[in-house]
Order: C-alpha cells, then structure tokens, then sequence
C-alpha cells in the first residue's frame, strides 16, 4: 500500500457537508482520503488534490469531478485559481511524511535504513539532506536541530557533524548515524528520529509552507467551510491549533475592552481527535497524529 491513511471516516465526516461543494486534498499521497471524499459527493461535487511528488502521480483517480494538481500545497490559491475556483467549502491536509516516501529507502527518510541523505519530498528541487548536513554553518545546524528537532544538546551534535565533515563528507544515512553511536542504545531511536525530523522539516521547509497553507485556506473558503488538519508532532500541532484559536502562529490578537478578540474559526472540537486503540494497532504511523476542524466565521 502506498500509504495507509489516518483518521480517513473521521477527517472526511467532518471536511464535508455540501455533496455539491468544491473541496480540496492538499496531501494526495496514495488517495486514501481523496476517494472516500468523492464517495461523498455528488455529480456536482468537485474535488481538487494536491502532490508534489512525482511518484503519487501514478496513484491518480479516474473520475471527472477529481483534478490532481501537482505543485506544493503552498501555491494552494494561485494553482486553484487557474482553474477557475476562488472559493471552497472545505480543505483538508494530512500534513507529515507519506508511508511510501519512509518505506522507499532510497529517499533517505528512515532511519531504518541506508540511503543517500537525500529527503526531498520534490526530487526536482535543489536542497537536500546532504546539503544541509555537509554546508550549513555550525550555529545554523545547531538552531535547526534544537527548533526542529527540539534537541536539547544541539549545540554538542552540530559540532560533531562539522568536525567530522572537515574530514570526510558524510553522505549516507548510516554515516550520519554513525557519529553518534556514543549515544547510549536506549536513547539512540528517540534522538535519530529527531535528527532527521529536523533535516527533514528544514530539506522541505515544513512549518513555513503549513503556515502559507492555512493562511490561503482562510482566504479560499466560503463562510461555513471547513478546515481539517491532521499533524503529527508538536510543531505542526501548535501552528493549526493556534492558527484556528486567534489567526496567528505567534503573539496575541488585539483584545477590546472586555478582553474579546475577533475569531477566525469555530472550533468543531474543543480538543484534538486522536487515533482510537484499533487504528494505531492496524496502522502504527497513525500513534501520534493529531486531528483539528476549524469552521469559518462569517
């Protein structure tokens, strides 16, 4: 399977609530989510899916309500503008990595496995792993891995890259993990998995591109439309949450008098919707995924 998708039912009871709407997948990936949205809509409906990897082409629907667009979701609103569409009724993004681009080893994403430091989720773009690790300056990987990944000791693990790079350039997920196998082996799956987090995040620029999206997806939906977000870790979860709370990633909105402020969104759920016990045991990647609905205030 290319990729098994989470929360599928709940995300796409909650996305959508007019069969004759225009709605949007911005993470295509294998389609999971695309098709059982089409299931819902009428002959009328529309839907638009997005995907800049080369290799969720091939997973493309035959259907004349689907259209796969095959940009970055940051280009949400100019792309779907070029189809005629300015307006939607709901937008869904399953943000993360897709189980296919883990499970192919050589787009360098697992730590299972060795394969050229590559992580891109375009492979036409210029910047990747190998790039990051063997040519950003010491302070910058050192920033990367503590933001990113949010390691304590970044400072520590930058200078040990850099100090082995001045010898031989580290080219391979292995000789990535190789410089740390000091680490003791209880700690070692925890810190890998943040080291590549961070290069990953920053290969793809991950956070900067969510928060392009959900501003555009503000701007794009009608009133009463819905935005559904599933995240996987805490930097992704604190941008939708925050984003839908007050329309900012940072600071605090302007308050009158009486401490009220002007809302964006109406939460669906006041808390998170995670996995339940069966979907994490038939599909342990969904373990820490976190679901959010935002409805659009007139």
């Amino acid at each position: 399977m290319y990729h098994n998708p989470v929360l599928l039912k709940k995300s796409v009871d909650d996305l959508v609530t007019n069969p004759d709407g225009i709605y949007v997948d911005c993470t295509f990936g294998g389609g999971g989510h695309s098709r059982e949205i089409l299931s819902r809509l009428s002959e009328k409906g529309k839907l638009y899916a997005f995907d800049q990897d080369l290799d969720a082409l091939k997973n493309t629907i035959d259907d004349p309500r689907f259209t796969l667009i095959n940009q970055n979701f940051r280009f949400l609103e100019n792309a779907l503008m070029m189809y005629g569409v300015s307006k939607v009724d709901g937008i869904l993004a399953d943000f993360g990595v897709s189980s296919h681009q883990f499970d192919e080893a050589e787009r360098g994403f697992s730590t299972r496995s060795n394969a050229p430091l590559d992580m891109r989720m375009n492979v036409m773009q210029l910047l990747d792993a190998k790039k990051v690790i063997n040519e950003y300056e010491e302070e910058h990987l050192a920033d990367i891995l503590y933001q990113y990944g949010e390691i304590r000791e970044s400072r520590k693990l930058a200078r040990e890259i850099v100090n082995h790079r001045k010898l031989k350039p580290i080219e391979t997920t292995e000789d990535l993990k190789k410089l740390f196998s000091y680490i003791p082996q209880f700690k070692q799956n925890k810190v890998f998995a943040q080291i590549f987090q961070a290069i990953r995040i920053e290969v793809n620029q991950e956070l900067e591109v969510i928060k392009e999206l959900l501003v555009q997806a503000h701007r794009m939906l009608k009133p009463g439309g819905r935005l559904v977000a599933i995240s996987y870790h805490s930097l992704e979860d604190r941008l939708v949450k925050r984003f839908l709370k007050n329309g900012m990633f940072e600071g605090e909105p302007a308050r009158d008098i009486y401490g009220n402020y002007d809302k964006t969104f109406d939460l669906l759920q006041t808390k998170a919707v995670v996995p339940d016990s069966e979907e994490i045991k038939e599909n342990s990647r969904a373990r820490s995924a976190k679901l959010r609905t935002g409805i659009k205030l007139k």
